[in-house]
């Protein structure tokens, strides 16, 4: 198993990296995520997972352990391949992915691109109970976070903000600070808006 590579940046795409190692290019494909993480220097380092298939051998990267932890998970699961794994991991954040297992939350897995209704609840089913217990997320937290993520919704819901507009804006303060009040929430929710 090649666990990572370390080497020369080539070639940076949304969708895949080239990185020369020892004289030989790698082209390694990465989630819109670590895209966002690769710093634009020369030697970079990317932790990586090899899928062997009859027609390929397919070296994925990322940009750290959590993001190929939460990928290998994905892929355990029936009818959730690497490629469907790339394109939840480009369409949320790790943090998100946890939070949306974890809290059995069918609706925001589905919205990933090639996930039915079945094969979100197949996520949740199969990888809950990894989840909360590998990343350490208590189920007092899931309830907790989401109870004063409603509150906060609904006072500046009130005050004529946009839904949808408050919704990602919470949903950064709370991935930064989790255990933030539901008053310095609204005051940190208001200054961003």
């Amino acid at each position: 198993m090649i666990t990572h590579i370390h080497g020369k940046l080539v070639e940076k795409n949304p969708n895949n990296v080239i990185i020369e190692c020892s004289g030989l290019g790698y082209i390694l494909p990465i989630s819109l995520q670590t895209f966002s993480n690769i710093p634009d220097r020369e030697n970079i380092k990317l932790y990586t997972h090899l899928t062997i298939r009859e027609d390929a051998h397919i070296l994925y990267g990322f940009a750290n352990k959590t993001e190929r932890e939460i990928f290998r998970m994905l892929i355990s699961v029936s009818g959730v391949g690497p490629n469907t794994a790339m394109t939840m991991l480009s369409s949320m954040d790790c943090n998100d992915i946890q939070h949306a297992i974890a809290s059995e939350d069918v609706e925001k897995i589905k919205s990933v691109k090639g996930i039915g209704i079945k094969t979100a609840q197949r996520v949740i089913v199969d990888l809950k109970d990894k989840i909360l217990k590998t990343f350490n997320i208590t189920e007092e937290s899931l309830i907790s976070n989401n109870t004063i993520k409603i509150e906060a919704l609904s006072a500046l819901e009130v005050l004529g903000f946009n839904i949808k507009k408050i919704d990602k804006t919470i949903q950064v303060i709370l991935q930064d600070s989790p255990d933030i009040s539901l008053e310095e929430l609204i005051k940190k929710a208001l200054k961003s808006l």
